[in-house]
């Protein structure tokens, strides 16, 4: 009987005797959620006086039913039996290509990016590139599986792996530049795990800088010609795509140049993101003491860092940098530990793109790379990025309960022998 069969065949017993998976990252998503509470009720609280005349705590409620919504997802899907997956992966990303489709454009329009579809009934947004990304890493995890005798070739062996990836980067990259780009390289770096020929990445990424190059070489210019000022993206009476273009070019020079008023809009985020980390210091402000909350535009999605280094110092911020690459390196091991390559690949990827998003986070909240719209995962407040996350997270513990499973069973042939 095989690890998989031996799985589902289980019979169901109380919660806690029926998790499973590895340990050290269930603890990480326990202290991820705590660390959410705390940080989502400090950073919303004058929000919610404004939003429901003094009750403050809402959004409390709000992000502590989205945990318990998302710890049932992680547990459900860390319950099923992994390859699962391998089967619904094609169908997923070729669900995920229209949907894209439709966002781009007729989605609902926020900061001049159409990202989002609202669903019927519920009237619940939804960001389609959670789902095109989990879709993604489930189809590429089964295609390097499946192509690891002809890896090496260009034609019958790379681009089979690599078309899927154009596709989804594609169609993400005009209302969301910065979660194309993130999920273009790990992408990348999943594909040298699965052996793909260097020459070939190498490659890849030569055409996929050209944009880039012109992107930053456009900031030079404009800056450049309109004597280092500045200037609003225009909106009125532009298509979204010109719109984002100008966008993209804005955020890039104000990255690379500043500006000259310290009070100016575009430096207005990173401003105050970096009042918030000034006055956290070392130990922090304590817990609910944020000043800069009350200043800093989205404190509880996109610059939720900034807030718990306000209120925890370094020390705090350090702490949730651990958790993630404590998180990445027992996912590198469920990887290493894996007897089947699609759960190996599939549980490094979904890692990766996890800790990549949360890094790209931090690194713009400290001012290292120009703002995205990318939140910290597990940690900003919830919606259908907060339960993707989840989800990712249950599949990486059903591969990582399998192998226990499979690590198991030989354990026991060997003492029978």
């Amino acid at each position: 009987m095989s690890a998989s069969t031996t799985i589902e065949k289980r019979p169901f017993g109380s919660l806690g005797s029926r998790t499973r998976g590895d340990k050290v990252i269930w603890t990480a998503v326990v202290l991820l959620a705590v660390v959410s509470l705390l940080v989502v009720y400090s950073s919303t609280g004058l929000l919610a006086y404004k939003m429901y005349k003094g009750n403050t705590e809402v959004y409390l409620f709000k992000q502590f039913a989205f945990i318990m919504v998302g710890v049932m997802i992680i547990y459900f899907a860390h319950m099923v039996n992994y390859t699962i997956y391998s089967k619904v992966a094609k169908i997923l990303f070729l669900l995920s290509i229209p949907l894209l489709f439709y966002t781009l454009f007729f989605g609902v329009k926020l900061n001049e990016g159409s990202r989002w579809i609202r669903l019927p009934i519920i009237n619940m947004t939804f960001q389609t590139s959670d789902l095109a990304k989990l879709a993604l890493f489930m189809y590429l995890s089964r295609l390097l599986s499946k192509k690891q005798d002809v890896i090496k070739d260009f034609r019958t062996g790379f681009l089979p792996v690599i078309t899927p990836v154009a596709i989804i980067c594609v169609l993400i990259a005009p209302a969301n530049l910065s979660t194309a780009l993130l999920i273009g390289a790990t992408s990348l770096m999943l594909l040298f795990i699965g052996r793909v020929s260097a020459k070939h990445l190498l490659l890849t990424i030569a055409i996929a800088a050209i944009p880039l190059v012109l992107l930053v070489a456009a900031a030079a210019i404009r800056h450049k010609t309109n004597g280092g000022e500045t200037v609003k993206p225009k909106t009125e009476g532009a298509s979204r795509l010109s719109v984002r273009v100008d966008t993209w070019i804005s955020r890039v020079e104000t990255f690379v140049y500043g500006t000259k008023e310290a009070t100016s809009d575009k430096n207005y985020q990173t401003n105050q993101a970096k009042i918030a980390i000034a006055k956290g210091g070392i130990l922090g402000l304590g817990p609910g003491n944020s000043q800069q909350r009350n200043f800093l535009p989205h404190p509880y999605s996109d610059f939720i860092y900034a807030i718990i280094i306000e209120e925890y110092g370094l020390v705090g911020g350090a702490f949730i940098v651990i958790i993630y690459l404590i998180f990445l390196l027992r996912s590198i091991r469920i990887f290493r530990r894996c007897p089947f390559a699609f759960g190996a690949f599939l549980a490094l990827g979904l890692s990766f793109t996890l800790v990549i998003q949360a890094l790209a986070n931090m690194a713009v909240n400290v001012n290292l790379f120009p703002v995205t719209g990318v939140t910290l995962p597990l940690v900003s407040m919830g919606g259908s990025s907060f339960l993707f996350t989840c989800l990712a997270i249950g599949i990486i513990l059903s591969v990582a309960r399998n192998a226990d499973q499979s690590e198991g069973n030989d354990k026991k042939e060997e003492a029978i022998a």
